[in-house]
């Protein structure tokens, strides 16, 4: 790898905006550790991007499953320049009455649950070293609401405070923040939007700018809840 790459670690790589961030971020010469549900899509990175970097099978959502990959993960690698929290899923579009418990449930242990997880077993490592970034993907929706999606909209509205009281936690060197990536248009976004969802950047086309973007984040940005540029 060249002299000056990181090591960054992303969660939902086998998809989306995690996918295109992993990508582009090998393109742009860094060490990718990545990790997502899907055993195809995980088969198919590790084919595409063989040793030195490295993907993984892992539900966020069980922290059994995340402390077994960190300790993996650690021991080859050692700590992560940047820890990408992308990892989420999305409701199907209801009235909060009509969503079912089960549905509920699992929106909050993926997007809030699994962000704690990896923090819980990657960070102390980070700390250790004395230096990193940590990004908890948020949402526009973690800012503002609307109608259908209430589940989404309050995990992303707990990553938000997750992520500020976190920030209040690291030693200085550090930095958390959470990262509202704006409208991209994936399968999240068109289980929403429908056919409308078209009119948004593909999740490659965002990578672009939001790679440089996550990059330049640095202990100085501790706490401010970030943007990706023209979101």
């Amino acid at each position: 790898m060249p002299v000056n790459s990181k090591t960054i670690l992303i969660t939902g790589v086998s998809r989306g905006c995690g996918r295109a961030l992993a990508e582009e971020f090998i393109r742009l010469g860094h060490l990718v550790l990545g990790c997502g549900r899907s055993e195809k899509e995980i088969v198919t990175l590790q084919s595409c991007f063989p040793t030195p970097h490295h993907f993984a099978v892992v539900d966020v959502a069980d922290d059994a499953q995340v402390a077994a990959w960190a300790s993996r993960v650690l021991a080859a690698h050692g700590a992560p320049d940047l820890l990408l929290n992308n990892a989420g899923i999305i409701n199907r579009n209801a009235p909060l009455w009509e969503v079912p418990a089960r549905e509920f449930s699992d929106v909050i242990d993926v997007n809030l649950k699994g962000t704690a997880n990896l923090i819980r077993h990657f960070a102390p490592a980070m700390i250790r070293r004395g230096r990193g970034v940590i990004v908890n993907f948020s949402s526009g929706w973690g800012r503002s609401t609307d109608a259908g999606v209430a589940p989404y909209c309050a995990t992303k509205w707990a990553i938000e405070g997750l992520t500020q009281a976190l920030a209040q936690e690291l030693p200085p060197g550090m930095a958390a923040v959470p990262l509202n990536p704006g409208i991209i248009n994936t399968d999240m976004l068109r289980s929403c939007f429908g056919g409308s969802a078209s009119g948004y950047p593909s999740p490659g086309e965002w990578a672009k700018i939001a790679a440089p973007h996550i990059l330049k984040i640095d202990a100085g940005d501790n706490g401010r809840p970030l943007t990706v540029p023209g979101a």
